[in-house]
């Protein structure tokens, strides 16, 4: 590591599995300082792809009091789940589907400034569908939603989709997919 430590740290608020956690480090030059962020267990993005159209979700966001246009995505809050299984869970919950395929596209720092959450993110094909598995009051109230994979580009220029996860998961899916 860069000759950073950390010295300590303490929890601020802690609720479900997130805690809000201000650390104590030293400087590779001795220096120290103190942060705060938000210690996050980490989250999937699944990109459904069925023939030609990527299948979404729009849910409604408190933090941004608004409905966003997303790919099923869901926080590893299960003890010991590891990313595919958690997309595996969230394809069935979220849109009622299963894959025969599930592919791993990257794993990224979704804000490393404030967070410690890692997304994985998951293309997947062979889609079949059945009954949607939904929990808690957003999933409740979600809808599924197609966008044609040819229509991506305009989507996100025009601020259809806007979610960074959405937007890196259908690039890196349509590149995969050579459309």
């Amino acid at each position: 590591m860069s000759g950073f430590r950390q010295l300590g740290s303490r929890d601020l608020h802690a609720w479900r599995v997130f805690r809000l956690v201000e650390a104590d480090f030293e400087s590779p030059s001795g220096q120290k300082f103190t942060r705060t962020f938000l210690h996050h267990p980490g989250a999937v993005g699944v990109v459904a792809v069925d023939g030609d159209d990527v299948v979404l979700v729009r849910q409604y966001r408190p933090a941004l009091g608004r409905e966003l246009l997303e790919v099923p995505a869901g926080t590893l809050d299960e003890e010991g789940e590891e990313p595919d299984a958690c997309a595996v869970r969230e394809l069935a919950e979220e849109i009622g589907a299963t894959a025969s395929s599930l592919v791993h596209l990257t794993t990224y720092a979704v804000a490393a400034g404030v967070s410690s959450e890692w997304l994985h993110l998951f293309l997947a094909t062979g889609l079949s569908f059945g009954e949607r598995e939904a929990h808690g009051i957003e999933e409740q109230n979600m809808t599924v939603e197609r966008l044609a994979l040819a229509d991506v580009d305009a989507a996100i220029a025009d601020g259809r989709v806007s979610d960074a996860k959405t937007i890196i998961g259908l690039l890196l899916a349509r590149s995969h997919l050579g459309r």
